[in-house]
């Protein structure tokens, strides 16, 4: 998962389906994440697995995001996919903009915790979440993540820019990149590479480099050397009705 000092949202986001609550009665939900060990990690290139590197850093200051939404009531809460795609993760321990600190190359486990209204009166971003019994407390350990500043792997790189929505800029430069290529090589029979030519070998130019009007050739430019560099043909475009013509 990318952290940045900016902040950057959680790609793939928590999306969460709860039941069970009462329909009448006031929730707020929240979700944190946690440390799942002591140790920091690395990547091995060569093996494509991380591996412990040392002992974890220093403890980072309790952030917990409260969902939008809260309070609602649990019928509000039962009928919608909840969703915490708008939370964003920071390794800038000095953050005050409420996003959740974590380290580079940990592993963690997000959580998500229902807390009835009644019980959540002491719940803040800065502080951790108020046990009790009116605390009920959700982690899924398929959704542990390991932190990083940059992709260890091209594979992981690729999918993410498919599937996030807000890679769009990435997925449309590489499509314009390849739809560039493509115009180049359907023009690959029509334009060939450049020809280094001498005067005595091109008609209609004379000694001194003075082109005759009448001449087809698209002069490129010539040096006092008595050599010019000569593109032909020229580069074909289609009109209105598909008919080419060249310019």
């Amino acid at each position: 998962m990318i952290i940045t000092k900016a902040g950057r949202r959680m790609f793939p986001a928590m999306r969460v389906k709860i039941t069970g609550l009462d329909p009448h009665q006031q929730y707020y939900i929240a979700m944190d994440i946690i440390p799942v060990d002591n140790k920091r990690y690395r990547y091995v290139y060569h093996s494509s697995k991380w591996m412990v590197a040392g002992n974890a850093d220093s403890p980072v200051p309790p952030r917990v995001y409260i969902h939008p939404d809260s309070p609602a009531s649990g019928e509000t809460w039962m009928r919608q996919v909840v969703s915490f795609d708008k939370l964003k993760l920071t390794n800038n321990e000095l953050d005050d903009q409420g996003h959740i600190i974590l380290h580079s190359m940990h592993k963690y486990q997000p959580r998500v915790h229902v807390i009835r209204k009644e019980c959540g009166e002491e719940l803040s971003p800065v502080r951790a979440i108020p046990a009790g019994d009116g605390t009920h407390t959700f982690a899924f350990p398929e959704t542990v993540f390991t932190t990083v500043t940059a992709y260890q792997n091209q594979q992981i790189t690729r999918l993410k820019i498919d599937r996030n929505p807000f890679a769009k800029g990435f997925r449309d430069s590489g499509r314009n990149r390849m739809g560039l290529e493509a115009l180049v090589e359907s023009y690959a029979f029509w334009r060939p590479s450049l020809r280094t030519l001498t005067f005595e070998d091109i008609p209609g130019i004379t000694k001194q480099g003075r082109v005759n009007k009448k001449s087809f050739l698209d002069i490129k430019s010539y040096s006092q050397n008595d050599t010019v560099f000569v593109s032909l043909p020229a580069i074909p475009t289609f009109n209105r009705r598909g008919f080419a013509k060249t310019f």
